[in-house]
């Protein structure tokens, strides 16, 4: 770590506490405001931001940079008015700063109950994707906290510019422009500098592949919300409707390949794999995808569509591409068990009309989400209603599955009283 890098984060953090001190006491009136500014100066700006990906995308391919890392890093209309969509949702949503729960009376007198109050300074690192830009800024301001972001430098360009429009609409509702700072430096020094900034720094959220988020977890002072992989499963049980396993397997995997919760494992029961193997195969094979499977799959689809042998290594990889490996298990427990030693406990997801499966599954699968006759695409905090997401963890504290608003705060005690002493 450079000294010029140390002393730009002791400056980003200084800069960062005086703002988080002004948000904690922001009004939700002048948050939802400044939200509300931001999604139209994205819009306004559109072309500005177009001009500055293609910057991005352009040096990217000429830095042969990964498939699915582009496809993250490419901004389009639709992609950019998703942005401006996420903020005004998350200006609709309820703020859960100074919202009290559990109020109770003790048999002293007093009343008991919890406060909820943001986490502070949140740094957020992450690698591609330019909307997190301006999801996680949005989330942070909404939540009343401070941001640190320190993007990908293949995004530096796009994100530049978010990050002008989140500063120009806080200092248009009245709100200090330093509640969102972006690391304007590639130097990748600079998150070493960040994993120690513990004096500045309440929480590091890490968004990316699986070297940063172990560099995060494993030189960290600062406490951190993550995921490492998203290996997600589908599991067809031998009670499942054929038309919806066929569509959910299929959207589970095409919709988009360079995401944490596509699915790379396909699991199916044997006793519907001859009926359902074949159109989820052909289906996927018309899309591209590349399918390996265990000997029992590779005998049903023999002579149908290429399926490759798939090695005990198969089971353990995240593709994050146009790769599907599929295994027929004898029944829910043998799917469960597959679950439980290869999954990274993101998403996974049962196909079935049997309550009894259903709920079992939805009990027993140790995953962040749990889903039932859905695709594990709508892992996502925008589909689950949180406006927008700054990640997604599968540790068990402080907060699990999609992180959004509430996330982003924790709570205090707070004790109501009318003159009692304790005796």
């Amino acid at each position: 770590m450079t000294q010029d890098c140390q002393a730009m984060m002791d400056r980003l953090g200084r800069q960062a506490r005086t703002a988080a001190a002004a948000m904690r006491m922001a009004n939700t009136r002048a948050k939802n405001l400044a939200l509300e500014h931001a999604a139209m100066t994205i819009r306004r700006e559109m072309e500005e931001i177009l001009a500055a990906n293609a910057l991005d995308v352009e040096r990217a391919r000429a830095n042969a940079l990964d498939a699915a890392l582009v496809d993250r890093l490419l901004l389009n209309g639709d992609r950019i008015e998703a942005m401006a969509e996420g903020l005004e949702q998350i200006a609709a949503l309820p703020d859960p700063v100074g919202a009290v729960d559990a109020l109770r009376y003790r048999p002293s007198g007093i009343q008991v109950g919890h406060m909820r109050v943001p986490l502070g300074v949140i740094g957020i690192i992450y690698e591609s994707r330019p909307n997190v830009t301006a999801d996680a800024a949005g989330l942070c301001l909404k939540s009343g906290n401070a941001a640190i972001l320190r993007g990908g430098s293949e995004a530096i360009h796009s994100n530049r510019v978010i990050a002008a429009c989140m500063r120009r609409a806080l200092l248009k509702a009245g709100l200090p422009q330093d509640a969102v700072q972006l690391i304007d430096s590639t130097d990748r020094a600079m998150v070493g500098a960040m994993l120690k900034s513990d004096v500045y720094i309440d929480v590091i959220i890490p968004r990316g592949g699986r070297s940063l988020i172990e560099r995060v977890a494993a030189e960290s002072r600062v406490p951190v919300i993550k995921h490492l992989d998203g290996i997600c499963h589908v599991y067809i049980d031998a009670a499942a409707d054929r038309d919806k396993a066929v569509a959910i397997a299929v959207n589970a995997k095409t919709h988009r390949y360079g995401v944490c919760n596509a699915m790379e494992t396909l699991l199916v029961h044997r006793d519907i794999a001859e009926a359902v193997l074949p159109p989820i195969a052909e289906a996927m094979s018309e899309k591209g995808v590349e399918l390996r499977g265990c000997a029992r799959t590779r005998a049903i689809l023999d002579g149908r569509v290429p399926v490759l042998k798939a090695s005990e290594q198969d089971w353990d990889t995240e593709y994050l591409a146009p790769i599907l490996s599929i295994r027929v298990v004898d029944d829910l427990h043998a799917a469960m068990a597959h679950i439980a030693r290869h999954g990274s406990g993101h998403t996974d997801a049962i196909v079935t009309e049997d309550r009894r499966a259903g709920q079992l599954f939805l009990r027993e699968v140790d995953s962040s989400s749990v889903m039932w006759n859905a695709s594990t695409r709508f892992a996502d905090g925008f589909e689950y209603g949180l406006g927008a997401e700054i990640g997604i963890s599968t540790d068990r504290l402080h907060v699990r599955g999609p992180v959004g608003l509430e996330g982003l705060t924790t709570q205090k005690w707070i004790v109501l009283g009318d003159g009692e002493v304790r005796q």
